[in-house]
């Protein structure tokens, strides 16, 4: 099957790659004859089979050029072949291990490589994503699109009241809102990471690569050990990943509105085991919203900046008025 897909592929050796019962995906590391590797996939249903197609798009509209911007590496496409229903899909294989969330509240060395390596994918220039005709998102249509969960989630009547208050204030915050949609990953999570040592290698699954918001690419760490977040988020900020003040309580709306997102999914699937996860989510969520080291979901307004700040913003207005 690789050598249709790769045409003039001489294949050495493979080796299973995870679960050969489990997974959305049937997947082997091949050795070709000069010594590359490379991996070949095939969904096991059609769920699989759309994320794929996703992530190929993508990856195809990171050209070369775009590529050497990162300071890690994308797997690169080398072919597809039809099996049965579906298709097989090789692309270049990345080393690497899956870092735990654990691992970057243990290992500030390797939080700050992540928030390196985000503040990179955010630096890259638009025209690359709508080119390739991929999402342009604009600020008022991730806020509809958070309504809409928050709104949903609340009309099952299983959201406590105060986080149904919490999100509510956070959506009415119009300063909140107000940021540049950058070039995001959209789907940044422990398993689409591949790091060696404290060097973060590759980044996999692009298959939401969009113009959004660089807050949802931060929010996942906030699942992690309470000091993982501030590592990142400052060596996201010193590798130039803007100077958006309402970052990090954007990236708290999104983290808690996957609560919102799960007990949808469960009265979707009409899983009870999902939708009582959730719920128990949401319950642990309103006691750690009410403990006092929590912050508001609000915007940071210029009565909290540091002193440092408030001189930078006041210079720069002398200058556009002066």
């Amino acid at each position: 099957m690789a050598t249709t897909a790769v045409p003039g592929l001489v294949v050495t050796g493979t080796r299973t790659l995870g679960s050969v019962a489990a997974g959305d995906y049937e997947s082997a590391l091949i050795r070709h004859a000069d010594g590359v590797q490379s991996v070949i996939r095939r969904p096991r249903n059609q769920r699989a089979e759309a994320r794929q197609s996703a992530d190929l798009l993508a990856i195809r509209a990171l050209s070369a050029g775009i590529r050497s911007r990162l300071p890690f590496a994308v797997p690169e496409y080398r072919g597809q072949a039809p099996i049965g229903s579906t298709r097989a899909i090789v692309t270049g294989y990345v080393p690497g291990a899956h870092p735990t969330l654990r691992a970057l509240g243990e290992r500030p060395a390797l939080a700050t490589a992540v928030g390196g390596a985000l503040a990179a994918v955010h630096q890259l220039p638009t025209s690359f994503v709508t080119d390739a005709g991929l999402p342009s998102l604009t600020p008022f249509e991730i806020l509809r699109s958070a309504v809409s969960v928050m709104d949903r989630a609340v009309a099952t009547k299983l959201v406590p009241a105060a986080l149904q208050e919490r999100w509510e204030g956070a959506a009415r915050d119009q300063q909140l809102w107000q940021f540049t949609p950058t070039v995001v990953h959209g789907a940044v999570a422990t398993e689409s990471l591949l790091v060696e040592g404290d060097a973060v290698t590759g980044v996999l699954g692009w298959g939401e690569l969009r113009l959004g918001d660089p807050a949802k690419d931060l929010a996942w760490v906030l699942a992690g050990p309470r000091e993982a977040f501030p590592t990142v988020l400052s060596a996201y900020e010193a590798n130039g990943g803007g100077r958006d003040r309402q970052l990090a309580q954007r990236a708290r709306v999104h983290h808690e509105l996957e609560t919102a997102q799960w007990l949808l999914h469960g009265v979707q699937a009409k899983s009870t085991e999902v939708v009582d996860d959730a719920v128990a989510m949401m319950h642990r969520l309103v006691d750690a919203v009410h403990a006092p080291s929590t912050p508001p979901l609000q915007s940071v307004s210029p009565d909290t900046m540091e002193i440092g700040e408030v001189e930078q913003l006041l210079s720069t207005t002398e200058r556009k008025h002066g």
